[in-house]
C-alpha cells in the first residue's frame, strides 16, 4: 500500500530556487525548519519529532530516529504542513544559497537514496529521512562530509538542494569516477563509495584539492553540484576584512578611506 501523500509541485526561479508545493485536502508536506517561504489558508503548521514517517512506532522509536537526525547536524524535530481546507492550496519552500533544487520521486529509484547531510530540503509526509554510515574506515577517517549521509526512503517526491549547477552522471558496472566530496548530493545505494588517496606530496601540499577523493563505482545514478556550501563559505570568510581578507572598495568613490571616516 502506498504510504506517501500524493503531492504536486512546480520550481520556480533560476539561480535561487523555490519549490511550489500543491496539496489536495488532507494531503501534507515535511520540510526541514526554516525552508518556509509562504504557505496559503487553510494550511496548518505542526512541529514534529524525527521526520514523521511512521517508520518507528511509539515514542522510543521516534527518539531513536530525531537522534539520528541530530547526528547528522539537523535539528531533532521538522515541521508538517498540513492541508486542513476543501480545496487545494499551496505553500512553497525557498533554497537556502544559490544552486539548484532536484526533484526525485523514490518510487523510480528503488524506494531508497543516500544525500549529502546537507541536501534535504522536503517531501511528500511519509517519506523516511535517516541517517546512513558509511562503513568504510578512509570515509570515516579522511571523509569529513561523506562520512554520515542522509537516508531517504519511500515512494513519493523528495526534493533537494544542490550548490551552483546540478550535475546527473550514470554510471555503468565498474565504472568509477573520482569527485570532491563536497561536490556529492546524491547517489543510489548500489553505487560504491569510498575515500580514496589521490596523488602525490607536491598534489598534496600545494595542489589545492586535499589528500583524499570520494570514488564512486557503478552501477547506479550520481548527482553532483559545483559548488559546495562549505567552498562558498570558505571564500566568503577568506574576504573578509577581519579575517586578512583585502577590500577593494566596491561601489564606493572613496574606498576604505571612506569607510574610515564613517568609522567602518
Amino acid at each position: 500500500m502506498n504510504s506517501m501523500h500524493e503531492i504536486d509541485y512546480r520550481i520556480e526561479g533560476d539561480d535561487m530556487q523555490f519549490v511550489i508545493v500543491e496539496l489536495d485536502p488532507g494531503e501534507a508536506v515535511v520540510a526541514e525548519a526554516g525552508a518556509l517561504m509562504y504557505m496559503e489558508a487553510d494550511i496548518e503548521m505542526e512541529t514534529i519529532f524525527g521526520d514523521g514517517s511512521q517508520k518507528h512506532d511509539g515514542f522510543v522509536g521516534s527518539l531513536m530516529g530525531a537522534g539520528k537526525r541530530l547526528l547528522t547536524g539537523e535539528s531533532l524535530f521538522m515541521t508538517v504542513f498540513l492541508n486542513r481546507g476543501g480545496a487545494k492550496r499551496r505553500c512553497a519552500f525557498g533554497a537556502p544559497y544559490p544552486g539548484k533544487i532536484m526533484p526525485v520521486h523514490l518510487s523510480t529509484l528503488g524506494g531508497r537514496l543516500l544525500a549529502q547531510k546537507n541536501a534535504f530540503l522536503c517531501a511528500a509526509k511519509g517519506v523516511s529521512v535517516g541517517i546512513a554510515f558509511n562503513k568504510k574506515i578512509g570515509a570515516g577517517f579522511f571523509g569529513g562530509e561523506g562520512f554520515i549521509m542522509q537516508d531517504l526512503e519511500g515512494d513519493g517526491w523528495a526534493f533537494l538542494h544542490a550548490g551552483g549547477t546540478l550535475h546527473e552522471r550514470t554510471l555503468e558496472v565498474g565504472e568509477t569516477i573520482r569527485v570532491d566530496t563536497g561536490c556529492i548530493v546524491a547517489f543510489q545505494p548500489s553505487v560504491d563509495f569510498d575515500i580514496k588517496f589521490v596523488g602525490g606530496v607536491k598534489t598534496a601540499l600545494f595542489g589545492g584539492e586535499g589528500l583524499f577523493f570520494a570514488t564512486l563505482r557503478g552501477p547506479g545514478t550520481v548527482w553532483l553540484q559545483s559548488l559546495p556550501f562549505s567552498r562558498l563559505a570558505d571564500r566568503i570568510i577568506s574576504s573578509a576584512p577581519r579575517h586578512g581578507g583585502k577590500q577593494t572598495g566596491e561601489g564606493s568613490v572613496l574606498g576604505g578611506l571612506g569607510r574610515l571616516i564613517d568609522g567602518k
